[in-house]
């Protein structure tokens, strides 16, 4: 963690989802998991969630105003219409259409402004989407639901440069579906031992790494995936100096 951004925490925007109700009075609720503002504080960056509310899709360039990167996290799954499928399995779960949009509309506009960006499980399935690629809608038992699994990582990658490795051995995953026809200007840099793409990069962009696993699960226990947030936020650090 450099001086930097021990002194200028960069604000790092964490895309909210929507709960029908919370403990506290079963009132509904915005959310984000706990695991992706610790492993992003304890990088040196300031976590702040960006609530789905129904104007949001409108307003992303005034929430990226003030940000130095974005976090696309995990969620439920893309509906199948925004990569011109219809439904074809009943695995199909948690799709909110808010959540898609806002997801979406982020995505492009920091494309657009080359912010730094994290997107994880879901978050690298909505890049890909919003790159015009496709998902397997269901991999039917060749996912990764709750379980640890190895990757190779490209030397060349950003991601390998982050992690300070071309191999992680404990990747915890918790998806169902994997990206199909790969989008435009995106690059697989990481694979599971079958072959299934488990990070992505914009060959365009200065740093934007998808990964189909959680790091910020195993942060604690493997420096290398808490590394990945320290990068990330080393770059937000620089963005919005």
């Amino acid at each position: 963690m450099t001086a930097d951004v021990v002194s200028h925490p960069p604000l790092i925007g964490i895309c909210g989802r929507v709960l029908s109700f919370s403990d506290e009075g079963r009132r509904d609720a915005f959310s984000s998991s706990q695991p992706y503002s610790r492993a992003v504080a304890k990088a040196g960056g300031l976590p702040v969630l960006l609530p789905p509310l129904p104007t949001a899709p409108q307003m992303v360039h005034t929430y990226l105003d003030r940000l130095g990167g974005l976090l696309l996290p995990g969620g439920g799954d893309v509906e199948p219409h925004r990569y011109g499928q219809r439904a074809t399995t009943d695995a199909l779960y948690g799709m909110v259409g808010l959540h898609d949009e806002f997801d979406l509309a982020l995505v492009h506009a920091a494309i657009e402004r080359d912010l730094p960006v994290l997107a994880i499980c879901r978050g690298m399935q909505i890049l890909n989407v919003a790159m015009g690629g496709t998902l397997v809608q269901d991999l039917d038992g060749g996912g990764h639901w709750m379980c640890e699994h190895a990757v190779r990582i490209d030397p060349s990658s950003h991601l390998a440069a982050a992690a300070g490795t071309d191999e992680l051995r404990h990747c915890y995953s918790v998806h169902h579906q994997g990206l199909d026809r790969l989008g435009s200007d995106l690059r697989p840099v990481a694979h599971d031992p079958s072959g299934l793409i488990e990070a992505v990069e914009h060959t365009g962009a200065s740093w934007i790494v998808g990964v189909q696993w959680h790091p910020e699960d195993t942060t604690s226990t493997d420096p290398a995936q808490q590394a990945l947030f320290d990068e990330f936020i080393r770059r937000s650090a620089a963005h919005a100096g």
